[in-house]
């Protein structure tokens, strides 16, 4: 769908200059292939380190997870939950969880690793699921006042956001994803696909890097929502009033990469990523 009329448009883009363009790549996201997930989200094993560090969680050789951010006490509340889930509160460590990840962006893309070790960790040892309905439970709270939360911190809830996507994409029940997350995760999609929200480029962003991570799996569930969506979409991309020159490319870049089948085509990437790769 390069209409020429995008193409018209693309060069406004590049006068922007390299910096502003590399953005149009969905921060988070790299190109799809080897090392990458189901959904195309390549999980690097040594991630970017922020202002808040990371520290090696469990046995050596295991994952990796970004908590020096918190407290003392807080860490060892968190180490615990991961080698022996048993001897903690796991209500407390699934609240202590969502509430950072709604403050800190970077967090938030990593959480559902950790809560995912949780969750396996109490099915080994005790064969419960209290931390997964304790988070669950949470996420339910936070998406019945997300109108409220979008209104009061945009950054949090576009944090919630990335969150709840990343649960969905890494929970599983028989293999398969949540069912009861599905709709709560279409309907924060819907959401950032609303004219108001087309027109900040932090939830445009959101919305494009989550349908790259779990909208494959998405239209699985739910095909007709799926398309649903595209059509809010398309009509934020043919309509761009209020829509800024980078939101419009990174909305047709999500609308060629679904028509491809969830993949990046060799000239959509070329197109998108030309200056990125140089």
């Amino acid at each position: 769908m390069t209409s020429a009329a995008a193409r018209r448009r693309r060069p406004s883009l590049q006068r922007r200059g390299r910096g502003a363009r590399a953005r149009c790549r969905p921060s988070g996201l790299r190109a799809r292939g080897r090392g990458a997930d189901a959904a195309g989200v390549v999980l690097s094993p040594t991630p970017a380190k922020s202002c808040c560090g990371w520290t090696v969680m469990g046995d050596p050789g295991k994952e990796e997870y970004k908590i020096q951010c918190f407290d003392a006490e807080t860490q060892q509340l968190l180490k615990t939950a991961l080698k022996d889930p048993g001897a903690v509160d796991l209500e407390k460590v699934a609240n202590v969880i969502v509430d950072h990840s709604l403050q800190d962006s970077v967090f938030s893309k990593e959480a559902g690793r950790m809560c995912h070790a949780i969750i396996q960790a109490e099915s080994k040892q005790a064969g419960q699921s209290v931390f997964r309905r304790g988070l669950l439970n949470r996420l339910q709270q936070e998406y019945q006042t997300r109108e409220q939360l979008r209104a009061r911190s945009l950054q949090g809830w576009v944090c919630y956001v990335t969150f709840i996507c990343n649960i969905f994409d890494y929970l599983r029940v028989n293999n398969m994803p949540m069912m009861a997350l599905v709709n709560p995760v279409y309907d924060c999609l819907f959401r950032l696909a609303q004219p108001d929200s087309l027109s900040k480029e932090e939830e445009v962003d959101c919305l494009v890097l989550q349908l790259h991570r779990v909208g494959e799996q998405l239209e699985k569930m739910n095909g007709q929502r799926m398309d649903e969506l595209f059509v809010l979409i398309r009509d934020g991309f043919l309509l761009p009033a209020g829509l800024s020159s980078l939101a419009q490319l990174l909305l047709l870049e999500i609308i060629e990469f679904r028509a491809a089948g969830w993949k990046t085509t060799p000239a959509a990437h070329k197109y998108y990523y030309s200056e990125v790769s140089a």
